[in-house]
């Protein structure tokens, strides 16, 4: 992974595998596109930052990056609420950023993925991705529909015999991220984008983050009675605090 570009790099897991990957001798280049650019400081020398509003309808813009060999995407955004207090402009808005941006992407550069030369491509799902999840119903539907695209074009790639895969990474709520409106701490984030890299580059299809220790049970216990898990969700949310 020499030439690197990150969607949604500015902040959050984005900006923690852009600085892991640039600890890298071998890393020649690192592009990050977000709504915001990075602040300037030494830690970004391999970096070059452009801002990029992805729900836009024309996306020539990305045709500058013909020489990359690693392709990121971390973009996306949600909030706990109610659906019933959602507004429509919210639903438009998170399914084209959480999930029309990421396939628009991938549609993109999907030659490089076909090609016979190495090409690195992860995206940022979510385990809410795989049940349902109240307060979460936009979100875990954008996310489904991710999860759905990648396990299928990844089939497509392996028939048409190409080695290169899209890694599913599938976390539950990470610490250390602005995802809810918090302040990035590379330190919080530092293992996990290690783990992420590591799999990039072993062409793994999916990384659940504490599969075993935590939603192994989870999913087992949605699939035996979604009903009865989608209400434990509901109650821990709000017994969380989380929901105001």
């Amino acid at each position: 992974m020499k030439r690197v570009l990150i969607v949604g790099g500015a902040n959050g897991i984005g900006l923690s595998v852009a600085m892991e990957l640039s600890k890298r001798e071998d890393t020649e280049k690192i592009y990050v596109v977000d709504k915001v650019l990075l602040e300037k400081g030494k830690e970004f020398d391999k970096m070059e930052s452009f801002r990029f509003d992805l729900a836009v309808d024309d996306y020539a813009f990305f045709d500058r990056f013909h020489d990359i060999d690693t392709l990121v995407i971390t973009a996306g955004f949600g909030k706990l609420g109610l659906f019933r207090d959602v507004p429509e402009s919210y639903i438009v808005d998170s399914f084209n950023v959480n999930a029309v941006a990421p396939i628009r992407l991938v549609k993109h550069f999907y030659p490089m993925l076909e090609s016979k030369q190495d090409f690195f491509c992860g995206i940022m799902v979510s385990i809410s991705g795989y049940m349902s999840s109240p307060f979460f119903a936009v979100y875990s539907a954008t996310k489904a529909a991710l999860r759905i695209f990648i396990e299928s074009v990844n089939i497509e790639l392996e028939k048409s015999g190409a080695t290169n895969r899209i890694l599913n990474v599938s976390p539950g709520s990470i610490q250390g991220t602005s995802f809810n409106g918090g302040e990035t701490d590379t330190k919080q984030t530092k293992e996990l984008a290690q783990d992420i890299i590591a799999h990039l580059e072993r062409k793994d299809d999916l990384l659940i983050p504490k599969y075993e220790e935590v939603f192994r049970e989870v999913l087992e216990r949605y699939h035996k009675d979604f009903r009865a898990e989608g209400i434990r969700s509901y109650e821990y949310k709000i017994s969380s605090g989380r929901i105001h």
